[in-house]
C-alpha cells in the first residue's frame, strides 16, 4: 500500500484513539487544569479533524474542516464570555502544534512515508492549526467588542437618566465629567424621553459635575434652546462658581435660564408658581 495512504487509513480508522492521546499529551505539556467539558469537546473535534485530515492526505485536498472552524470560533466566544484573555488562547497553541507535528512524524516514519509527502503532511497540519488560531482570535475579538458595546450602551442609558419627581416635572442629574459625547447623548436620549413623558419642566442638576469647559457649557445651553422649542421649561441647579465662570468665559449667557442652588429649591419654586 502507498505509505501516504497507510497514514490516511490509520488516521481515519483510529481517529478517536489518536484524538484522545493527543489531547492528553497537550494537557500534560500545558500543565494547567482544563475543565472536563472542554476536554471532551476537544476530543470530539480532533476526532472529526483526524478523519478529515486522513481524507485530505489521501486526496491532496487543501480545504479546511468546517467542524474545526466552528470549534475554533466557539472557543474564542467561550474565552471572551468568561472574561479570559487572548493570551490564554495563544498559550495553548505551541504545545498543541508540537504534539500534532510529533504524532504526524511518528505515523509517517512508521509507514515509510517519503520526505516530500512528510513535508506536505506537516505543512497541512500547520496550515490547519494556523487557520484554527486565527478563527479563535477573530471570534474572541468580535465577542469582546460586542460585550464592550453592550456595556457602553448600558452606561449611556445610565448617564442620561430622566427622573420624574412629580407630575410634569423631572430631574436630569449630570454626574462625572461632562464632555462633547455626554452632551450629544443628552440630545439623543434624554430629550426624546422628556418629550415622550410629556415633561413640562426639566431640572438639569450640575451638582455632580466634576469639570466643564466653555465649549461644553455652550452644548448645555443648546440643550436648553431645544427644550424651549419643545415647550419645555428648563431650570439649572447645583451650578458651582467655577462652572458658572467657565460658561461666562465662553460667552454663554445663562441669564435666560432660572438657576437654583439645589433641586429642592427648584421644586419648591415650581410648586409656588402652580
Amino acid at each position: 500500500m502507498n505509505p501516504t495512504y497507510a497514514v490516511a487509513d490509520e488516521l481515519q480508522q483510529n481517529a478517536q484513539t489518536i484524538a484522545t492521546e493527543m489531547v492528553d499529551s497537550i494537557i500534560d505539556l500545558i500543565g494547567v487544569e482544563i475543565p472536563k467539558q472542554e476536554i471532551e469537546q476537544a476530543i470530539i473535534v480532533y476526532t472529526e479533524y483526524f478523519i478529515f485530515l486522513g481524507e485530505s492526505i489521501r486526496n491532496k485536498d487543501e480545504t479546511t474542516s468546517k467542524g474545526l472552524l466552528e470549534w475554533s470560533k466557539q472557543n474564542g466566544v467561550r474565552e471572551a464570555a468568561k472574561g479570559g484573555r487572548v493570551s490564554d488562547i495563544l498559550f495553548r497553541y505551541p504545545p498543541t502544534r508540537m504534539v500534532f507535528i510529533d504524532k504526524m512524524a511518528e505515523l509517517s516514519l512508521r509507514h515509510g512515508v517519503n520526505t516530500d509527502d512528510l513535508i506536505w503532511i506537516n505543512k497541512r497540519v500547520n496550515n490547519m492549526l494556523d487557520i484554527s488560531i486565527n478563527e479563535t482570535v477573530f471570534a474572541f475579538e468580535r465577542q469582546t467588542s460586542n460585550q464592550i458595546k453592550e456595556v457602553q450602551d448600558e452606561r449611556d442609558i445610565l448617564s442620561t437618566p430622566v427622573v420624574p419627581v412629580q407630575e410634569n416635572v423631572a430631574v436630569l442629574p449630570l454626574v462625572g465629567k461632562m464632555d462633547h459625547d455626554r452632551a450629544r447623548l443628552i440630545l439623543e436620549r434624554a430629550i426624546p424621553l422628556v418629550s415622550s413623558q410629556k415633561i413640562q419642566c426639566l431640572i438639569i442638576d450640575f451638582s455632580g459635575i466634576v469639570m466643564i469647559d466653555a465649549t461644553i457649557a455652550k452644548h448645555i445651553f443648546d440643550i436648553h434652546n431645544v427644550l424651549r422649542l419643545l415647550g419645555v421649561n428648563s431650570i439649572a441647579t447645583g451650578m458651582r462658581p467655577e462652572l458658572a465662570q467657565a460658561a461666562v468665559e465662553g460667552g454663554v449667557d445663562f441669564s435666560s435660564i432660572k438657576t437654583f442652588a439645589t433641586v429642592k429649591q427648584a421644586i419648591d419654586s415650581i410648586n409656588l408658581d402652580l
